[in-house]
């Protein structure tokens, strides 16, 4: 089926709902398992690793958007980009908070001594402090009051999810397929931001 080039405001509408309950489904699947004791044997380590996996899937859609619209000429896909992003921020969120109040239980004094003694989760807080900004200057509101310079934080998307498959990668040590599935796809999307591999109206 061939998509339109262009919604109306219902569809929009309904198509963000849709992505709403995309968005909600990884989260609604952990409280599910929780409630019925489906989280394993260390269920810390199971929503630690869920959230962060879903953080960085988020973030990967989001970085798709643009390249798909070139691509397909579909300039409406862009009208869901900020959702994603900000699902993407809302899990990392989760990630994180699991980890300094269930792993932790807020040790300060612990979490200083991973930083330093575990490359792994200094990549990690590094990728989410340079989320902050990224979500703090999403709406219409900050982009028209930032205005050209609203991109510069922004151009550090990429850079968030490299360290984000960074620290994935590093994470898991032995099985690194999957995380090697997420840097093929980073890759894919940093390819298709060289001038040559975008459309001539869209190279500077």
């Amino acid at each position: 089926m061939r998509l339109p080039p262009t919604l109306t405001r219902r569809q929009i509408f309904w198509g963000k709902a849709l992505a709403w309950l995309l968005c909600l489904a990884p989260l609604a699947r952990l409280v599910l398992l929780g409630l019925n004791g489906g989280l394993g044997a260390n269920p810390i380590e199971f929503i630690t690793r869920s959230t962060g996996t879903w953080a960085l899937v988020g973030l990967l859609a989001t970085l798709s958007f643009t390249p798909l619209r070139r691509l397909t000429g579909l300039t409406w896909l862009i009208r869901f980009r900020r959702l994603f992003g900000l699902f993407s921020f809302f899990y990392a969120c989760l990630h994180f908070t699991t980890y300094i109040w269930l792993d932790q239980f807020f040790d300060l004094a612990g979490m200083a001594s991973d930083i330093v003694k575990r490359p792994f989760i200094t990549i990690g807080l590094s990728a989410f402090v340079m989320l902050i900004p990224l979500a703090a200057t999403s709406s219409q509101r900050m982009m028209k009051k930032l205005g050209r310079n609203w991109r510069r934080p922004h151009s550090l998307t990429y850079l968030t999810a490299s360290l984000g498959v960074a620290h994935y990668w590093w994470l898991v040590k032995k099985d690194i397929t999957q995380p090697l599935v997420y840097a093929c796809v980073l890759a894919i999307l940093l390819a298709m931001r060289l001038p040559a591999c975008k459309p001539r109206k869209h190279r500077a």
